[in-house]
């Protein structure tokens, strides 16, 4: 029986012509694919993801070969069980130019510095080396999530130069200072989230000032004045939730954040989500502040539910009146509204008399607004009266009143409330 042959690149009839003109010489092709070198199939391989690469390095000799020199595919390959594990321990000598790479709810080896708690309690169990993925010096993508990584890992931050996307979550115990990341000159993504002990100072990522286009960083122990990313020239979003970052978005000006699609800042931010104000004179003017800023960006966090309010550190603060007829709350929460295409704010408490509750806000009246009164021959304007009626019927013992009342006037509202009953 004949042997099969080899496949070929081109048809048995394909011809190709050498020379010019009239007097071209016209020759039969009989090139294989084993004729291509190392390098051509490694930009085919190029096409396939790294699954499909593993298994056709198994081809023969020259396609492994191959194989190590493919820049595989910002295609996926995560690391989530034993069977992954190992196969990315095969896959750190086979396709070495992996490109991204998802690490999930493995152990492994301790680090520098452990919690001598986590360490023991983990002690008995069997851990994995986290350091084989150096070996993945070409890495554009790397993200741990919930992977159980205990102390500082150096070589995280001095084995992949061409990173542009980190994202880390709910590392409970790894630890890192934001400045080590000036070891990716090239990151344009850091997503960090719940991961306690790592820590730095915003500043840190100015070494990143020419790259960094996305940075969400929750619950981790990071701090600085938000306003040290301002002049950043790509950043499209900026997500700084729970941590203990400060800064005032009255200093945001024209030219600060370019780009900006979307931002998120904490209550140490004044004018942040959750902020709490220490004076009811800085209300309006960081009110203003916040609109011209949603007006420029695209999604400032819970536009809606800033959850802005007076703290209890203020001056200007005082108690609740509290009887068995009336449970009354200062309107010491800052809302904002809408009546039509026309946005305003007011101040609001809540009231408790029996079994009915009541809202109990400032007056919306032209002072608390943001925007012009639309005109009355516009299409709007029906709709903004409408919307205004119902604002208005919400006032309750506040009415009139277009900041909290002084404590003497509180006290008199509930006084008369009282002597009514």
């Amino acid at each position: 029986m004949s042997r099969p042959k080899k496949p070929r690149l081109l048809e048995e009839r394909s011809d190709t012509h050498v020379g010019g003109g009239d007097n071209a010489v016209i020759e039969r092709s009989s090139a294989t694919v084993d004729d291509l070198s190392a390098e051509m199939k490694a930009i085919i391989f190029g096409y396939f993801g790294p699954t499909e690469i593993m298994c056709l390095r198994c081809v023969c000799k020259k396609w492994r070969e191959a194989a190590k020199k493919t820049i595989v595919p910002q295609a996926p390959f995560s690391v989530s069980t034993i069977d992954t594990y190992n196969a990315m321990r095969v896959m750190t000598r086979a396709i070495p130019n992996l490109q991204r790479l998802s690490i999930l709810f493995q152990i492994f080896d301790d680090g520098e510095d452990p919690n001598i708690r986590e360490a023991y309690k983990t002690a008995r169990y069997t851990s994995h080396d986290i350091q084989i993925i150096s070996r993945f010096s070409k890495l554009r993508s790397l993200d741990l999530f919930q992977a159980s990584m205990n102390g500082r890992y150096p070589f995280l931050f001095t084995s992949f130069p061409l990173l542009q996307k980190l994202g880390i979550g709910l590392c409970d115990y790894l630890k890192f200072d934001l400045a080590m990341l000036a070891g990716f000159p090239l990151l344009k993504e850091l997503e960090i989230s719940h991961s306690p002990f790592i820590t730095g100072k915003i500043n840190s990522l100015r070494v990143l000032k020419d790259t960094l286009e996305k940075v969400h960083i929750e619950s981790c122990l990071v701090r600085g004045n938000f306003m040290e990313l301002a002049d950043f020239p790509h950043m499209r979003e900026l997500h700084l939730i729970d941590v203990a970052v400060t800064g005032d978005v009255r200093d945001i000006g024209e030219n600060d954040f370019p780009h900006l699609e979307q931002l998120s800042l904490p209550k140490g931010v004044v004018g942040g989500t959750d902020h709490k104000f220490l004076r009811i004179s800085d209300v309006p003017e960081v009110m203003q502040a916040i609109y011209r800023l949603k007006d420029r960006v695209l999604s400032y966090y819970e536009w809606d539910s800033l959850r802005l309010s007076l703290s209890d550190q203020s001056p200007d603060w005082y108690d609740d009146c509290i009887s068995s007829e009336l449970q009354l709350h200062p309107p010491f929460s800052v809302e904002l509204v809408q009546a039509g295409a026309r946005h305003g704010w007011r101040w609001y408490g809540r009231s408790y008399t029996g079994t009915m509750s009541h809202s109990c806000v400032g007056t919306a009246s032209c002072e608390n607004w943001l925007d012009p009164e639309p005109d009355r021959e516009s299409s709007d304007y029906e709709n903004y009266e409408q919307k205004l009626h119902q604002l208005e019927q919400e006032v309750n013992f506040y009415r009139g009143y277009l900041q909290p009342p002084t404590e003497e006037e509180y006290n008199r509202i509930c006084r008369g409330f009282i002597d009514r009953s």
